[in-house]
């Protein structure tokens, strides 16, 4: 007996994370990708502007369309929006009123606070009324709530590589808060599929530089979730850097151990948290992360050194921008929402 499956659409596929969203949503068992928005492509099909999708029939028979937000909430039931911040909440709030579960990549639900959120980008919220409607999107996090979520807010790049290694240290207090430094390394396609010129080959190839220093924008959700993880208010240290590969980002993270914890053992406390987690793999202390082997996955990889010299925890991490931080993480917040295997499409 055939099952049904769930139609769905992206509003926004022509960037990075629309295409990685196209193709995981393609080879999905139980969904039917069946509305792919882009003003710019609007009449191509999707194989013309992806050519490696070329081998997928959908691909070459669904086309690119320009519609609003009414007519994809009467073709698909679950939406993607990969938009930028702003026009993403124009669109949700019409789609949501029509009956659509939206999962949003862009910023424009992740911050709960309107005036933080105006603070990082630069202007009002666009739709404060549903901020308390929308879930973070952080399955290792708020799993429950995203099952049963109408609005999911897709967390960043940076901070999923960031929040997943550090959370089960908060909740054991077995850091001293106020000491945490983080340093991340970003692939170029983390800046969007745009033509600026810092992202031009020859200003990006052979060069690594530091950027968003002091307040980069992924900074107002991660102090905003270890704030609700730790029930206090944290500041972190955060410097981002562009280097000259495609995708993938590492981050590494530095805290001195908390002044009570006489042993720290992080194998216990990560295998604790995440010892059943699919998408989480921990390498120890004896492997460390290497953006090569997260390319295309939506796996995060951690591995921590405890320095015994300063009495520090280093911990790092890896994962693809553009799929666990991104188009894979929101795929699999869909299954989470539909009631289907966590890894399907994913694996």
């Amino acid at each position: 007996m055939a099952t049904t499956r769930t139609k769905v659409a992206v509003v926004g596929a022509s960037g990075y994370t629309g295409e990685e969203l196209v193709r995981l949503l393609l080879g999905h068992p139980d969904v039917d990708l069946v509305a792919a928005t882009s003003r710019q492509l609007a009449g191509k099909s999707l194989a013309e502007a992806f050519p490696r999708l070329a081998h997928h029939q959908k691909a070459t028979g669904l086309k690119f369309s320009d519609s609003e937000a009414k007519q994809i909430a009467r073709e698909a039931s679950v939406v993607f929006l990969a938009l930028p911040h702003g026009l993403a909440a124009e669109f949700a709030k019409p789609l949501l009123s029509a009956g659509a579960r939206v999962l949003d990549l862009s910023a424009d639900f992740r911050v709960k606070d309107p005036d933080v959120y105006r603070e990082f980008y630069g202007h009002k919220h666009p739709a404060p009324d549903l901020l308390d409607k929308s879930v973070y999107g952080l399955p290792e996090m708020y799993r429950d709530q995203i099952r049963d979520a109408q609005l999911v807010a897709c967390p960043g790049c940076y901070p999923t590589s960031i929040l997943v290694p550090l959370r089960p240290l908060i909740r054991r207090k077995a850091i001293d808060r106020k000491t945490i430094l983080v340093a991340s390394m970003s692939g170029v396609t983390g800046g969007g599929r745009k033509a600026e010129v810092d992202y031009l080959f020859s200003e990006c190839n052979e060069s690594v530089r530091p950027y968003g220093v002091p307040k980069h924008r992924h900074l107002s959700e991660i102090e905003q979730e270890l704030s609700l993880l730790a029930g206090e208010k944290i500041k972190i240290q955060f410097t981002p850097h562009l280097v000259p590969i495609n995708r993938g980002i590492v981050s590494t993270i530095y805290s001195d151990i908390a002044i009570n914890v006489v042993k720290m053992d992080p194998a216990v406390i990560f295998k604790s948290a995440y010892g059943e987690e699919p998408f989480v793999r921990l390498l120890g202390d004896e492997r460390l992360p290497d953006t090569k082997h997260v390319a295309g996955t939506n796996f995060i990889d951690i591995a921590w050194k405890i320095d015994k010299r300063t009495n520090r925890i280093v911990v790092m991490s890896a994962i693809d921008n553009i799929v666990k931080g991104a188009g894979g993480q929101a795929v699999q917040c869909m299954n989470l929402m539909l009631g289907l295997p966590e890894t399907a499409g994913l694996i």
